[in-house]
């Protein structure tokens, strides 16, 4: 229960209209997107990772056996999505519906179209500190359709297979055989290395805050790295068809927001997100590798 919450002028409001007033407000502005135009000097650096192999690999029919797989390893009770199932509700009775199951999901896959109403999805409020009173101290928990969630699944499985041969050994987390760990380990001995140094010329860390970073990926520079990066354009159409078909309403109180359309963002609570998040950020990795290269910036040296 939210008692309370207080808006941008200092104004606290306990009334549940207007507490659902600023909800609704604050995520629809949350994911519009603010950039109009991508600049070309933004993906220069950006060089193709993805060979015609792997185009393959990823582009070869999707199967019955996969799509099984992909329901199978979703949680029994994972939190519903809007049509309020579980996934242990298709597996209980798979003999019935797999096939139907089966053949929609094949459908939506292969002709790169989800239908209407499978990516509705309902946003839910975790509270980030003790005593929350403001929206922005809400972290948004996506909760998508059993079946929307198969579909991207499906799409996880293959690409997180390419992933470490296409994302840049910099980026540690969500690629598998590599640990996240391995970073903070690096960062803690660059930062001992930079207290340590003697001398005239001095060194600096530069600390990047990605404040809602899933939460404001735009769009419109999602798809452009992907084409870069090598991927074949049915594969990327697939992808933002499942990122951009989506409609949200908020859920709190044991009330429910208007619905709406975003325009940006990636969801926290969709398997794809994480892997998709790593392709975004490849595009700052490309700019440092470039700036690198080209005598403008230089590392750090431990030892």
């Amino acid at each position: 229960m939210i008692k309370f919450l207080i808006d941008d002028h200092g104004v606290r409001h306990e009334d549940a209209v207007n507490m659902k007033s600023i909800v609704q407000s604050y995520f629809e502005s949350l994911y519009t997107s603010e950039v109009n135009q991508l600049r070309l000097e933004d993906l220069a650096d950006v060089g193709r990772q993805v060979s015609n192999e792997m185009n393959n690999e990823l582009m070869a029919p999707f199967t019955r056996e996969e799509v099984k797989a992909a329901l199978f390893s979703i949680g029994d009770l994972k939190a519903p999505g809007p049509d309020g199932l579980h996934a242990i509700f298709f597996k209980r009775f798979w003999n019935m519906l797999g096939e139907d199951l089966e053949n929609e999901v094949l459908q939506a896959v292969n002709s790169a179209t989800i239908p209407e109403g499978w990516n509705e999805t309902t946003i839910v409020l975790i509270p980030k500190v003790e005593n929350p009173e403001k929206i922005t101290q809400f972290r948004p928990i996506s909760l998508c359709n059993v079946v929307y969630k198969v579909i991207s699944k499906l799409l996880a499985n293959r690409l997180k297979k390419v992933l470490p041969d296409i994302v840049s050994s910099y980026q540690s987390a969500f690629v598998p055989g590599i640990l996240i760990t391995d970073n903070l380990l690096v960062a803690y001995e660059s930062i001992n290395s930079i207290k340590k140094k003697q001398g005239k010329r001095g060194l600096c860390a530069v600390k990047l805050d990605m404040h809602k970073a899933y939460d404001r990926v735009e769009w419109i520079y999602l798809k452009p790295i992907m084409l870069k990066m090598g991927f074949h354009p049915r594969w990327v159409a697939t992808v933002m068809s499942c990122v951009t078909s989506v409609k949200y309403n908020v859920r709190f109180n044991g009330m429910e927001t208007d619905v709406f359309t975003p325009s940006r963002g990636l969801r926290q609570g969709d398997p794809l997100s994480p892997y998709l998040f790593l392709l975004v950020a490849e595009g700052l990795s490309s700019m440092l590798r470039g700036a690198e290269t080209r005598g403008e910036l230089e590392g750090v040296k431990v030892c």
